[in-house]
Order: C-alpha cells, then sequence, then structure tokens
C-alpha cells in the first residue's frame, strides 16, 4: 500500500507543475493557430518540435523563450530560430 500512495503522491505533485512539454493541439490554441498548421510548420524546421515514434511534442522552453523574446526585445520573433539555433 506504501508504494501505491507514494507514486499517487508523485502523480499529483506532476501535475501541479507547469508542462515540460505541450501538444500539437495545445501549441495551436496558445497561439490561435490550426493543429494543420503546427503540423505543417514542424517539418519544415520553422517550429522546434520533439518526435517520439509517431508522437510530436513541443517544449514548454522554446515557447517561453520565444514569449521572453517577443516581450522584452519589442520585436518580431521567427519561430524557426528556436528550430534550428545557430
Amino acid at each position: 500500500m506504501r508504494s501505491v500512495v507514494s507514486a499517487r503522491d508523485s502523480l499529483a505533485g506532476q501535475r501541479s507543475r507547469r508542462p515540460r512539454f505541450y501538444s500539437v493541439a495545445e501549441v495551436a490554441a496558445i497561439f490561435g493557430l490550426s493543429p494543420m498548421t503546427v503540423y505543417r510548420a514542424i517539418p519544415a524546421g520553422e517550429f522546434p518540435a520533439v518526435k517520439i515514434r509517431g508522437r510530436v511534442i513541443v517544449p514548454a522552453g522554446a515557447i517561453d523563450a520565444m514569449f521572453v523574446a517577443a516581450t522584452s526585445e519589442g520585436t518580431l520573433v521567427h519561430s524557426a530560430d528556436w528550430a534550428n539555433p545557430s
């Protein structure tokens, strides 16, 4: 019983933290785009993502970095700069 309780506590802690990755649908909603637009941008090298088998996920850190760059620099941010950092 002890391991079940600790596993449940661990899962509850994970749910309360910020996500490390977003689904394509979540990213589309954040940016006000269709999921298909995001899916097309990823293989075109225009948006950062991680593919694990058939699942595509977007690092939350990349979304955060784009937001910070756009707001702190007051400039246009290109998502492709985060997809293919030089």
